[in-house]
């Protein structure tokens, strides 16, 4: 907007205009391609610890970005100074992506010269991993350019292109005759398929019985296969006389499916077929022959990354499908595939015929059984073998189909989450549970793609997001994302591979120097990379294993009684399917499954939940069940388990079997059988099975648990799986019981944002268990460590603790034993070994709200080219903190705030005072200095910095400085595209208060 008139200005009298926003400043012309030399410095020195300590976490355990580049259209020279960038913000890797959907004009990517995989991007892959070597960082690269994993070389006929089973129908009344050319698919074949072959015709009598609103019902028994009969491209066939009958014919073809935003290399990639040995062979031949140069091979050994593969997103109307299914459904189930096609077969995706509903579940559970044991074979166990040959790990998001995600994560090096797809915490917590059981480390997650939220996502959104997704086993960040800076054409701030999406606001975010936030990202990558070295410590250890028949993720389909219920008293859980069953780890010691692993204290079991909670079990995991309870573990079944059948098509006896385990199973000391959700406790407790941590009354607190050498680390959070804060979700104030490993281990705290350690001086102890105190604003953590007094060098000792005190808190200090309090008084204080201690604090000041601030703020603005940024600045006078949005020069500025105010304290004050300094509400990050000096990172989500002894008598400045996103810039500058976006209140609103304590010691 113009600038207001000085008249104008004077209408505003709560603050007053020091300078005019009329000149750039003398170094305004900020090119943000080079690295900010604050976060650069703090990141030197970041990087220039070693040893990996809480305080210093190594580069193994930084969060990564997603780094998207316009395929090769890169230059060599910006890719290491991105590298560089990536690394000075404290960022420990890269995935390298080719990703350009905000490109409507796709000549500018010269793709025959500039494509993936093209001369031009394996420059910029040796430059990447060059640069990232020399800077410690990882550097992952996809299977393919974007998502799903495709190579150029291959067509929509290729053996090793994905394909799809596409139908034909036609109806037939009873007693009628069809002549006439073979029924062709219903809907067209994609561009660029020339082929169908004919697999199969059938005719089937009509059941209305079975039809359901999209589905015609059909008589399995009379389906009749007339493939035979099908002479040069056509049929003669008559119906019986009792009832309407349907032709079926079945195509098999190309789906055609290119990946996504494409075309990304010349000649065109195509997706290729997940589910057979050619079409991963494809893959791994391609890079072979085109990527892996002698230098790349080298390169690869050096880094240590992984080769990654996004969610499987096979597109298509029909029925995914590769030439070997019925084969393998043959080996797998016993049966032919072929008579059962009618309730498989999709057309526009959605189901077209059904047999009586309980066997078309059970045809349709075999199906997709098959595939996700050929998916598992094929792809990504050979995918897996080829990458540990160039030194990578496998990383993958192996959800997107109906296959058992479960299994495939106890085959992957490293599997995948996503904060977009993911509609809750179970969906992490069903690839936490392979991960656990096969003995892996890390969970991974693709964290932050907001829909529409391209430069105006904060980082406080990103943090109260992946808050939850901590407590469910996610111990890896990999940020959404990284935008290389240049392309032809693109507006300002530079090239951003999701904005504009198809001319709006487009996914995520492009973080980077181009953001006024990248001054203080190296806080928040510090914060990230000590909660993922907490959670990457030792062994995760669940309460609870919920065994889940069919092993879909990212669906949001939670555990009955434990998600709803168990979580709110502190109770955790994890997934496990029929293939982890098999694993060496399925073993059990003192009443333990997987007892050097996540150490499960019972199982869980209950109906199919993506079969209307139907009673199923596989006979072989019946036998499991009774292995296992026979050897001492508790296990809990939920339902009518005396009418228990196979889930799928069963075998002559098969039932009778899997009951008369079942009866065994349920005859065991160590099983109980419930009918109701709600004696899921009573059942617990019968077996003597109590969760790690305990809550006195159902909280929003979340928690994981980790142990490592006899220290137990505890990581709490406030708040659930959302992009934004559920109203339900509110500031938590209660008692929590952690069971300790180490007899007579004591509680610290690890404050994640600051590194430092603290041994917590209020609390109680029973036996194997601590109980402290927990206070935490939604979205808020705190990571506890249970372990042997001095554990982290600390000089508590032994010394008494505070069982109970009626001061604000107690601290251990230096000097001991302290209390601190916000008003003058005598506090009681009883100790750990008995004594109750007076305490009396004199002369503690009130709260202080500064009344005046200085405000300087660096306005970003477009510069000379879309990768340079102008930057104008203004200086007011404020009398009330207010956002910018209400203060007319500032109403669209994007940038940086640095707000001063300077606090007198009276002769007073003394050594036995401090304050804490609240800061209230911001957008987006901040940084404190206080008498110059510069705090400690604060709690981006719960912003309270003890500023301890850094005040003294009389005059005392204060100074706050704020970055903003840069949407409300945006929506000036380019409105085309960022118009429509709602103006934000950014800055520092407060309120803001300094908050005096006294402090002395106990006794």
């Amino acid at each position: 907007m113009d600038n207001p008139t000085p008249a104008a200005r004077s209408g505003l009298p709560r603050r007053t205009l020091l300078t005019a926003a009329v000149a750039t400043a003398a170094a305004g012309a900020l090119d943000w391609r080079a690295p900010d030399r604050a976060a650069a410095a703090a990141g030197t020195r970041t990087a220039s610890r070693t040893g990996g300590s809480f305080a210093s976490p190594g580069r193994a355990v930084q969060p990564k970005f997603r780094w998207w580049w316009p395929d090769g259209l890169v230059r060599p020279d910006e890719i290491r100074r991105e590298i560089d960038q990536i690394a000075d913000a404290g960022f420990g890797g890269a995935e390298i992506a080719a990703v350009h959907h905000s490109v409507k004009d796709t000549s500018v990517l010269d793709t025959a010269r500039h494509g993936w995989s093209s001369a031009a991007w394996v420059e910029g892959v040796e430059a990447a991993l060059s640069q990232a070597a020399r800077r410690g960082l990882t550097i992952d690269l996809t299977v393919g350019p974007s998502w799903p994993a495709a190579v150029p070389g291959i067509t929509p006929d290729s053996e090793a292109a994905v394909k799809e089973l596409a139908h034909g129908t036609v109806t037939v009344a009873a007693g009628t005759t069809y002549s006439g050319p073979v029924p062709e698919p219903v809907y067209e074949a994609a561009s660029g398929v020339t082929r169908q072959d004919l697999l199969l015709v059938q005719a089937a009598r009509v059941n209305t019985a079975y039809s359901t609103r999209k589905e015609t019902g059909l008589d399995q028994d009379s389906v009749v296969d007339l493939t035979r009969t099908v002479a040069d491209g056509a049929l003669d066939w008559t119906a019986p006389g009792d009832g309407t009958w349907v032709l079926i014919s079945y195509w098999v073809r190309g789906s055609g499916q290119m990946p996504e935003g494409g075309p990304h290399s010349d000649p065109p990639a195509y997706v290729i077929d997940h589910f057979s040995a050619a079409g991963t062979r494809a893959v791994t031949d391609y890079w072979e022959k085109h990527i892996l140069t002698r230098s790349v091979r080298k390169l690869l050994k050096v880094s240590g990354g992984a080769l990654f593969e996004d969610s499987i997103e096979l597109e298509t109307d029909g029925l995914q499908w590769t030439p070997g299914l019925p084969a393998a459904f043959e080996r797998h189930t016993g049966r032919s595939l072929l008579p059962l096609l009618p309730a498989v077969v999709l057309g526009n995706s959605n189901q077209v015929f059904a047999f009586e509903a309980a066997v078309t579940q059970r045809i349709r559970h075999d199906f997709w059984e098959t595939v996700s044991l050929l998916i598992n074979e094929h792809h990504f166990t050979a995918l897996r073998t080829w990458a540990h040959g160039l030194g990578l790990q496998l990383r993958s998001q192996p959800y997107g189909l109906q296959t058992d995600t479960i299994h495939t994560a106890t085959i992957l090096d490293i599997p995948e989450g996503e904060s977009l797809g993911f509609k809750n915490l179970d969906d992490h917590r069903c690839l936490a549970g392979g991960r656990d059981m096969a003995g892996r480390t890390v969970l991974s997650c693709e964290a932050g793609g907001y829909t529409g939220g391209a430069y105006t996502t904060t980082w406080q959104k990103f943090l109260r997001t992946m808050g939850g997704a901590y407590a469910a086993g996610v111990n890896q960040t990999v940020v959404h994302g990284f935008s290389y800076a240049e392309l032809p054409g693109v507006n300002w701030p530079g090239y951003a591979a999701f904005t504009p999406y198809n001319g709006t606001v487009g996914y995520g975010e492009s973080w980077g120097p181009r953001h006024p936030t990248w001054r203080h990202v190296a806080d928040v990558s510090g914060y990230l990379a000590r909660v993922h070295q907490v959670l990457q410590t030792g062994r995760p250890r669940a309460d609870v294993a919920v065994f889940r028949q069919t092993g879909y993720s990212a669906t949001g389909i939670g555990a009955g009684w434990f998600t709803a219920s168990g979580v709110p008293l502190g109770w955790t859980h994890q997934f496990l399917s029929s293939a982890t069953l098999d694993l060496p780890s399925a073993t059990v010691r003192k009443g333990r499954l997987a007892p050097d692993g996540p150490a499960y204290k019972a199982l869980f079991v209950e109906g199919d939940r993506f079969y209307g909670s139907a009673i199923t079990l596989e006979l072989s995991d019946a036998r499991a069940l009774l292995r296992l309870t026979r050897a001492g573990l508790p296990i809990v079944l939920l339902g009518a388990w005396d009418t228990v059948v196979p889930p799928g098509m069963p075998d002559a006896g098969e039932t009778d079997a899997l009951r008369a385990v079942m009866a065994q199973l349920l005859a065991q000391p160590r099983v109980r059988q419930v009918t109701d959700l709600t004696a899921v406790p009573t059942a617990l407790a019968e077996l003597g099975v109590e969760p790690d941590a305990r809550y006195s009354a159902s909280s929003t607190l979340l928690n994981f648990h980790r142990v490592a050498d006899g220290v137990d680390h505890y990581y709490l959070c406030n708040g659930k799986h959302a992009e934004t804060v559920k109203p339900a979700v509110a500031a938590v104030d209660h008692e929590v019981t952690l069971r300790r490993t180490t007899s007579g281990g004591v509680p610290y705290l690890l404050d994640a944002w600051s590194g430092r350690v603290e041994r917590i001086a209020r609390y109680t102890e029973d036996g194997d268990t601590v109980t402290v105190r927990v206070a935490l604003e939604p979205s808020e953590t705190m990571i506890v460590a249970i372990g042997r007094p001095g554990l982290f060098g600390d000089r508590a000792g032994k010394r008494p603790h505070a069982v109970d005190t009626d001061a604000d808190e107690a601290r251990f200090t230096d000097d001991g034993l302290v209390v601190r309090a916000a008003a003058a008084g005598t506090y009681r204080t009883v100790l750990s070994e008995g004594r109750t201690v007076r305490t009396t604090l004199k002369d503690v000041p009130g709260p202080i709200v500064p009344v005046s601030w200085q405000l300087h703020v660096e306005d970003w603005q477009p510069g000379a080219s879309a990768t340079r940024t102008k930057i104008v600045e203004h200086d007011l006078t404020l009398d009330e903190l207010v956002p910018w949005s209400q203060i007319p020069e500032l109403a669209d500025v994007s940038g940086i705030g640095r707000y001063r105010t300077t606090v007198t304290l009276g002769a007073a004050w003394s050594g036995g005072h401090g304050a804490r300094l609240e800061l209230g509400a911001f957008t987006d990050t901040c940084r404190v200095t206080v008498n110059g000096h510069r705090l400690d990172p604060v709690d981006q989500l719960h912003p309270v910095a003890d500023l301890g002894g850094l005040l003294r008598k009389g005059r005392n400045v204060i100074e706050i400085e704020v970055a903003t996103p840069l949407g409300n810039r945006l929506r000036v500058s380019d409105p085309s595209v960022y118009g429509g976006t709602a103006r934000q209140a950014y800055g520092l609103t407060g309120p803001v208060r300094l908050v005096p304590y006294g402090e002395a010691r106990v006794g």
